[in-house]
């Protein structure tokens, strides 16, 4: 009986066990309801194969896609206080900072970073919209205002990929402040002759949309990114007005005016270096070697 109970029947339930699947083998694309594997979505940096949806691209992911070889170099921040205003709402901000640290891995909501695009050095700072929607605090402001300040040493190009829901409300007034200080790092730019081109993601709005988001030399827009200062539903509550069909999309403000280019995910780092190359005077890059997958072509009708 003891032989039976240790030895043959584990044996049979091993048989008969359920094998656990990873929670994130497949993801759905938010676009068009399809379910993609996993893996084919971090190769294509998160864009649907199915329907070229442009998924929100972790901030790692993103340098990953932009610098050659995907190396780069982190740029360290000076710590800045935690909880200036000792703010609280239904949980307190120490609390939120801790919970959106331990989902990110990263300290704050913008990532800056100094290594090669296209065989152009150049410095990106890269706003995580999964920490506080993308929220520009203290700590996101010192980040793009210390990055602004490595372009400004080693003299090269300064990119800026936004995505954001606005300003961080548990900071207040020195959140709001932020936008004052990277704007005159943005004049510095300017007055030093280097590059400072804007990528918009989805999505940008609120202060950093009103702010340095729309100062860019160039302003680059992820296809059917959402662009603008208020959301769509609180302008249409404010005019009683019908809004027209694809209100602030990146390609509504390209109509308009609002954005020079949109670009596909996996032609953006081509387009930046271009851009770089010609505003810095600089000769073409050689041929990289790390090679982005061919942007999705829609299917042919048959017969």
């Amino acid at each position: 009986m003891n032989w039976i109970n240790s030895v043959v029947r584990p044996k049979i339930q091993n048989v008969f066990k359920k094998r656990d699947t990873p929670d994130n083998l497949w993801r759905k694309c938010g676009s068009c309801g399809e379910m993609v594997f996993h893996r084919d979505l971090v190769a294509a940096f998160n864009v649907c194969p199915n329907c070229d949806h442009h998924i929100k691209l972790p901030s790692d992911e993103r340098l990953k896609l932009l610098f050659d070889r995907g190396e780069y170099e982190t740029i360290s921040v000076p710590s800045v206080p935690s909880d200036p205003l000792k703010f609280r709402d239904q949980k307190k901000y120490t609390d939120r900072l801790k919970d959106a640290r331990s989902k990110t891995g990263k300290e704050d909501a913008v990532t800056g970073a100094v290594g090669r695009l296209d065989g152009s050095e150049v410095v990106v700072a890269v706003q995580d919209f999964a920490f506080m929607g993308g929220s520009l605090g203290m700590g996101a402001g010192e980040a793009i205002v210390k990055s602004i300040e490595v372009a400004l040493d080693k003299k090269c190009a300064f990119i800026m990929v936004a995505a954001s829901g606005g300003a961080r409300m548990q900071e207040g007034i020195l959140s709001l402040m932020q936008m004052s200080r990277v704007t005159v790092g943005v004049q510095r730019l300017r007055d030093a002759g280097l590059p400072f081109l804007v990528v918009l993601t989805d999505p940008t709005t609120g202060g950093v949309m009103a702010s340095y988001a729309m100062l860019g030399d160039v302003h680059i827009a992820e296809p059917k990114a959402l662009l603008g200062f208020s959301g769509p539903r609180v302008i249409e509550q404010t005019i009683r007005e019908k809004l027209p069909e694809g209100f602030q999309r990146a390609e509504y403000l390209l109509e308009h005016g609002m954005v020079d280019m949109v670009v596909h995910r996996h032609k953006l780092k081509e387009t930046l270096g271009r851009l770089v190359r010609l505003m810095m005077h600089q000769p073409k890059a050689p041929q990289s070697d790390y090679q982005l997958p061919a942007a999705p072509t829609a299917p042919q009708a048959a017969g």
